[in-house]
């Protein structure tokens, strides 16, 4: 019985150092010391190294668990849909949930260690692999215009990144730049991509 209280408090302290670190890390930085990430979450100093020996084990820890939540619920949409206009939405709706840690990802990645920037492109990898399963099939159909795949997903992923790192000249300081725009960005890049012609068929 002990044993087992002891790792459900082990667990719950890990799962309180990875809450406060998305916490964090969105508000000042990838370069703030550990000693701050503990004193939010109210545990020892000490307690961050039992579960994370370095800091960039916390990083990486809390990228994989931000890409294994995008991926997860990625997933399952496109096994249900062939439309890439739900799975967009999507895109954008788990965006906006992490919008000021991942703002944040893309402005400093450059500046991250490599295993970061791994894991950060295994991220990016994952949700490229769902994209490109749905509009394959749009393609087929002749609702979306015959172009290289990856084109079409940087694109999207360009013109998304280009509002959040330049959110200033967007929304007002506490507001959300998806929540504002998300409507726009997904419409304007729709009529961007689709097959006219088929679509007014």
């Amino acid at each position: 019985m002990k044993v087992n209280t002891r790792k459900i408090q082990k667990l719950n302290t890990r799962k309180k150092i990875i809450e406060t670190a998305y916490k964090v890390f969105s508000e000042k930085g990838f370069s703030v010391p550990s000693s701050i990430i503990a004193k939010e979450a109210g545990v020892s100093h000490g307690s961050i190294f039992a579960h994370f020996p370095t800091i960039n084990d916390l990083l990486v820890s809390l990228l994989s668990d931000f890409g294994d939540k995008m991926g997860a619920r990625l997933h399952v949409l496109a096994k249900k849909t062939d439309s890439v206009e739900n799975l967009l939405k999507e895109h954008l709706k788990v965006l906006k949930e992490y919008e000021t840690f991942y703002s944040r990802l893309i402005s400093e990645i450059n500046i991250l260690p490599d295993e970061a920037k791994n894991t950060f492109a295994i991220i990016q990898s994952t949700v490229a692999f769902h994209f490109a399963s749905v509009i394959e099939c749009e393609i087929e159909k002749g609702t979306v215009k015959k172009l290289p795949i990856h084109m079409l997903f940087n694109t999207w992923l360009g013109l998304v990144h280009y509002y959040l790192l330049n959110k200033d000249f967007f929304s007002e300081s506490n507001e959300s730049v998806i929540e504002r725009y998300s409507s726009e960005l997904l419409s304007t890049y729709l009529n961007l991509i689709k097959n006219e012609r088929r679509v007014y068929e």
